[in-house]
């Protein structure tokens, strides 16, 4: 079976940069797995995952979703596919629309990209988007300042899930929460991971984070793909000093 997701020697450089921000990179999420991207602040990681949103264009290399080239298509060809994969952002707090109630922001999907879907399926499927993040029907009414921050975290996960998806694009996650609701979130993801059969591609800086969710790990530094490896695999033999390093740095 072919992967979900491919990229191909995939390119981009910043305006005014002089290095590539990423650089040949080259990749595979399977359907129902997790691959997962670590490295330093500024390694390209968050910009792999804007390439493959079509939040940036590439300027070299290919990306390939669900078997159908989409670097090369237009704004207006991309839009069907908003429906099969979504991201989820660090920052839930800058994410959520701070004037919008909780039920409105999980109304933008149907409103964006189902425009025709009647109110009432709307607060249904709200309502079940809720509790399948393990939120409550009274939750639809609160502003996104009403509630903790792993809570609004789930709701951008609730967000990303409207559609139903097949690929999510997960970008430091659980990053800007505390340690014990990191915990609720990641476990959180991998329910969902095994109940709906969703591909991830997951940005983290922590090891210890991406250990636990992902099948395949990797690591980018300087805009390349420096190794990639099954995770037991990687994080028992790295292949190169840079890996080492940064197993050296979460061990110590």
């Amino acid at each position: 079976m072919p992967p979900l997701l491919e990229v191909r020697n995939l390119c981009f450089r910043h305006p005014h940069s002089v290095r590539p921000t990423v650089d040949d990179v080259s990749l595979e999420v399977e359907s129902g797995r997790t691959f997962a991207l670590v490295g330093e602040s500024g390694s390209g990681k968050s910009t792999l995952l804007r390439l493959v949103m079509g939040l940036l264009d590439p300027i070299g290399g290919e990306i390939h979703f669900a078997k159908r080239r989409v670097d090369k298509m237009t704004p207006v060809e991309r839009r069907p596919l908003r429906a099969e994969m979504a991201m989820v952002f660090q920052d839930p707090a800058a994410s959520l629309n701070p004037r919008r109630t909780v039920f409105q922001a999980l109304s933008e999907p149907f409103e964006v990209h189902r425009e025709n879907t009647p109110r009432s399926q709307i607060e249904e499927e709200a309502v079940h988007l809720l509790e399948t993040v393990g939120l409550h029907a009274d939750h639809l009414v609160r502003f996104p300042h009403e509630l903790s921050g792993g809570q609004r975290q789930r709701v951008s996960i609730a967000r990303a899930l409207a559609l139903r998806p097949k690929l999510l694009l997960l970008d430091e996650p659980t990053s800007a929460l505390d340690v014990s609701v990191q915990a609720q979130v990641l476990n959180l993801l991998v329910e969902l991971q095994r109940s709906l059969s969703l591909a991830y591609l997951f940005v983290s800086h922590d090891l210890a984070v991406v250990a636990h969710i992902a099948d395949t790990i990797g690591v980018m530094q300087a805009g390349r793909l420096v190794e990639s490896a099954p995770t037991r695999a990687l994080l028992a033999e790295p292949r190169t000093d840079y890996t080492r390093d940064l197993l050296n740095a979460f061990c110590a």
